[in-house]
């Protein structure tokens, strides 16, 4: 099995989704003693964000790419491949001003590749992600966004089942941890509830 793991909290020690992201790693190392691990910490190695030389690559002679676009199409390739390869992802997608975090939005910036991971047709977009690829996402927040009012507000969780969809992408798993900066009482609540739904995954 191979699995491509990424964490995007700034937080360091202190992040509930990279202790929880762990947790999930872990669990699935004990139920398949083949599995190899890629691992991006997208906080401390950021991914360059999408910019408008990286992308113009794609429409110019490769022998007219400047030394940004030479190593940059290098690094996109290769977080395509890894993305591409992986029979499971797990994504720390703690939420940020009602989002995701920027530095995970520029990993999936530069894996949504038209021709690589979906393509237009004749009746609309189609993702090229393979059939039985899962995805793991530990969504972690600070306050409550399942009730009435919070989901007004949730721009993460939804966004990253659309996106992932999109590529074709169809078993998604949320593990989440709500409530995480409401006291160390429902932190703790929220962490045992989030590792009870990963002892259930089942991966």
């Amino acid at each position: 099995m191979k699995l491509l793991h990424l964490d995007s909290s700034i937080l360091g020690a202190n992040s509930v989704s990279r202790q929880l992201t762990a947790a999930v790693v872990d669990s699935v190392r004990q139920r398949h003693a083949d599995a190899t691990v890629v691992y991006h910490d997208l906080a401390a190695a950021p991914v360059a964000h999408l910019s408008g030389e990286i992308a113009s690559a794609n429409f110019i002679a490769e022998a007219d790419w400047s030394d940004t676009q030479r190593k940059e199409s290098a690094v996109g390739n290769a977080l395509i491949e890894e993305f591409l390869a992986a029979d499971v992802v797990v994504i720390g997608a703690p939420m940020y001003n009602f989002s995701i975090p920027s530095q995970l939005k520029s990993w999936i910036d530069r894996v949504c590749v038209a021709g690589r991971t979906f393509r237009y047709g004749a009746n609309g977009p189609e993702g090229l992600v393979a059939p039985g690829k899962t995805v793991v996402i530990v969504s972690s927040r600070g306050g409550v966004y399942t009730n009435e009012q919070g989901k007004l507000m949730d721009f993460q969780e939804d966004y990253l089942r659309t996106v992932l969809g999109f590529l074709g992408v169809s078993d998604i798993r949320f593990v989440r941890a709500e409530a995480v900066n409401m006291g160390e009482d429902k932190r703790a609540t929220a962490i045992h509830a989030a590792r009870e739904t990963i002892a259930g995954l089942a991966l």
